[in-house]
């Protein structure tokens, strides 16, 4: 896909649309396996309405899913691959918390790379600290460069980490430094863009969390400017020989934020529940309001969308204006 061809960056704003439309029905209802049936089923529906010959590169490994790794999808067109997580938060729409989006990246063919589906240690900065950031440095040290990067005192830096049982030695790093800390439920890709962006006071995304999201992420901070660093978490001695299998001999790699997002990339994410980032979906009598982000290195642009959408064509609703 060149720049001759147009970029079809916005027209996935649509696919995220429709699966957190999907999704954001399950809110609250304890049904994680009904949450992400409903996101995987409004996304493969959408793409294939799309003009594109689109890839899953990036997505489920379950060969029944809509979006496993390797189905082809889309009405013909354009190749591209994509990197798919309909929906970043299952057990948080579940029990109806805050912070679930659908999201996708989009690149040109071998644009992502092959992955094994395990954990990746991670580090992910905005575009002030980037180039800053060293995986293989104590954390101290990153939190250290990142408030030099800021002009700031470490204890005015924020850092998200995923609660889990996994980083009880990480936090107890971050508190050794004097970084804040926000403990976080869910939200993998969330934290990574939320750390890029201004406005949310995060600075730092780190700790240990999946393959697939570490792809998304790099894409995204592609868009914005910002810088991952990744690294694969093997747990036992098969998951090393899994890596191998791969094209992976060296586990302790540290890929980059160019590694995991090669050339020119779209990401578009829809919120499902309310974050710091977007909005989540609001039902109303006969429409639905999404809030999306859209971020493309081919334009060079992010746009954030306020999108209505009616479920008749006789409408009783009137337009209102985002308050």
């Amino acid at each position: 896909m060149g720049e001759e061809q147009g970029c079809p960056c916005q027209a996935f704003a649509a696919v995220t649309e429709r699966a957190a439309l999907a999704s954001g029905r399950w809110l609250g209802r304890g049904d994680v396996k009904g949450a992400e049936e409903a996101a995987s089923s409004g996304m493969r529906a959408a793409l294939d309405e799309l003009e594109i010959e689109g890839r899953i590169v990036v997505g489920s490994d379950d060969a029944d899913d809509p979006l496993a790794v390797g189905t082809l999808v889309g009405n013909g067109g354009r190749k591209l691959d994509l990197a798919v997580d309909p929906l970043e938060g299952r057990s948080v729409v579940s029990r109806g918390d805050y912070g679930a989006m659908s999201m996708i990246a989009v690149g040109d063919p071998n644009a992502f790379p092959r992955l094994p589906q395990m954990y990746m240690r991670k580090m992910a900065v905005g575009p002030v600290a980037n180039g800053r950031i060293d995986l293989g440095k104590p954390v101290g040290d990153n939190v250290r460069a990142i408030a030099e990067a800021f002009g700031r005192n470490p204890n005015d830096i924020t850092a998200i980490v995923l609660d889990r049982p996994r980083h009880h030695d990480l936090v107890e790093e971050l508190r050794a430094s004097g970084v804040r800390i926000k403990l976080i439920q869910d939200g993998d890709v969330t934290a990574s863009v939320t750390a890029a962006i201004r406005g949310t006071n995060d600075h730092l995304a780190v700790g240990i969390g999946g393959a697939r999201q570490a792809v998304i992420s790099a894409a995204a901070l592609r868009c914005l400017g910002g810088e991952l660093q990744a690294q694969l978490w093997p747990t036992t001695r098969g998951e090393i020989t899994q890596a191998a299998e791969f094209g992976i001999e060296d586990v302790s790699r540290v890929f980059t934020t160019d590694e995991l997002a090669t050339g020119n990339v779209a990401v578009a994410a829809t919120g499902v529940s309310n974050s710091d980032l977007l909005r989540g979906v609001r039902y109303l009598a006969d429409s639905a309001r999404t809030h999306s982000v859209v971020m493309c290195t081919w334009h060079n642009w992010v746009r954030f969308i306020d999108g209505i959408h009616f479920f008749a064509r006789e409408r009783r609703e009137e337009v209102r204006l985002l308050g």
